[in-house]
C-alpha cells in the first residue's frame, strides 16, 4: 500500500510538472500539455484506485500552492477532482446474480457488472462544462477585450491567406467585428468541447496502458455498443434552448453544456457506426474515409454523425440493422 502511495505521489508531480509547464511556450504545445495533465492522474487512478488518484491530485494541488492559491485552484477544479470521479466512475462495480440454469436450478457463482461508459461520458460532459461555464462568466466581464483581442486574430489570419470572408468578398471592420462576436459567443461551447476530449482521450491513452501492462483490472469495454441514460436527449434539448434564447450566466451555461452533450452524440454515433459496419466486407474503406473527412471539413460530417447519435434512442439502429460480430 505505501508503495502504491508512493507512485501516486510521483504522478501527482508529473501532472504538476506538465500543467505548470503548459503556461509557457508556444501556443499548441500549452494546449497539448494541458490537455494531456489528467493522464498521470488518470494512471494512479485507473492502476491503483481512486485512493491514489486522490493522493496523486492532492499532491499536485499542495505543490502548486506555492505557484498561488488560484493556480491550485485550477488544478484541482479542472484537472484532480474530474480525474478521481473518472477513475471512480470506471472501476466502480457491483456482483449480480447469475442467470439461473435451464433445469430451473440457480447457480450460486455471481458476475461482475461494471459502470457503463456511457454513462462515464455523459459524466466527462458535465464535468467539462463546469469549468468551462466558470472560466466564461469570469471571462464575461472582459468580453470587450476578448472580442478586441478575437478581431486581432482573424484581421491576423485574413492578411495572411488563411481564411477567406464570407461569400468569397474582402473583409471589412465590420465584417470583422461580426464574426469576433460570433466566435466570442461559441466560446463557452468550444471550451467544454476541448475540455471534454482532454478529459476522454486522456482517460482511453491511460485505460490502454494500464491494460497493456496488466495492471486494468476491469474488462476493457465494447465501446461500439456505447448507450446513454434515457433522458439525455431531453437534458441536449433543454441547454441548446437555453443556449439559443438566453443570454448572461444561464445562456453561457446552456452553450457550454450543449458543447459538451453534442461532442458526447457525436461520439455515440461514431459508435453505431462502428457497430452496424461489422463484419461488413467493406468496413474498412468507410471508417477509413469517414475519419479522413473529419480531419479536413469534420464540421460539415460531424453534426450527421451526432443527428445519427441522437436518434437512438428513438430508432434503436444497432438493434434493428446492427450485426453483433465482434469489432471496434
Amino acid at each position: 500500500m505505501r508503495q502504491d502511495y508512493l507512485i501516486a505521489l510521483a504522478l501527482g508531480l508529473v501532472a504538476c510538472v506538465a500543467f505548470v509547464s503548459a503556461t509557457t511556450g508556444p501556443l499548441p504545445m500549452r494546449l497539448i500539455l494541458f490537455l494531456i495533465t489528467p493522464l498521470p492522474l488518470l494512471l494512479a487512478g485507473l492502476g491503483w484506485g481512486v485512493r491514489a488518484a486522490l493522493v496523486a491530485g492532492a499532491a499536485g494541488t499542495i505543490m502548486l500552492i506555492a505557484a498561488g492559491p488560484m493556480v491550485a485552484a485550477v488544478f484541482a477544479l479542472s484537472q484532480a477532482v474530474p480525474s478521481a470521479v473518472l477513475s471512480y466512475l470506471a472501476m466502480l462495480n457491483r456482483t449480480v446474480p447469475e442467470a439461473e440454469t435451464t433445469s430451473g436450478a440457480s447457480e450460486p457463482s455471481t458476475q461482475r457488472e461494471w459502470y457503463p461508459p456511457g454513462r462515464l461520458v455523459v459524466w466527462a460532459a458535465v464535468m467539462a462544462a463546469v469549468p468551462a461555464i466558470i472560466w466564461s462568466v469570469l471571462a464575461d466581464a472582459n468580453s470587450t477585450e476578448i472580442k478586441a483581442a478575437l478581431a486581432t486574430g482573424l484581421e491576423a489570419a485574413f492578411k495572411a491567406g488563411a481564411v477567406g470572408a464570407p461569400g468569397g468578398g474582402p473583409w471589412t471592420p465590420a465584417t470583422i467585428a461580426q464574426f469576433s462576436a460570433k466566435l466570442y459567443a461559441i466560446l463557452p461551447a468550444g471550451s467544454a468541447v476541448a475540455w471534454m476530449s482532454g478529459l476522454l482521450l486522456t482517460l482511453w491513452i491511460a485505460g490502454r496502458i494500464m491494460r497493456a501492462s496488466g495492471q486494468l483490472t476491469r474488462p476493457w469495454p465494447d465501446l461500439a455498443s456505447l448507450e446513454f441514460p434515457s433522458g439525455t436527449a431531453l437534458a441536449f434539448a433543454t441547454v441548446t434552448l437555453a443556449a439559443v434564447l438566453l443570454e448572461g450566466p444561464v445562456g453561457i451555461a446552456g452553450r457550454a453544456f450543449c458543447g459538451a452533450l453534442l461532442l458526447a452524440y457525436f461520439l455515440l454515433g461514431l459508435a453505431i457506426i462502428h457497430f452496424m459496419t461489422r463484419g461488413m466486407s467493406w468496413r474498412p474503406f468507410v471508417l477509413w474515409g469517414l475519419y479522413t473527412a473529419l480531419l479536413f471539413v469534420n464540421g460539415l460530417v460531424a453534426i450527421p454523425i451526432a443527428i445519427i447519435g441522437l436518434t437512438d434512442g428513438l430508432l434503436h439502429l444497432r438493434r434493428r440493422y446492427g450485426s453483433p460480430t465482434g469489432g471496434t
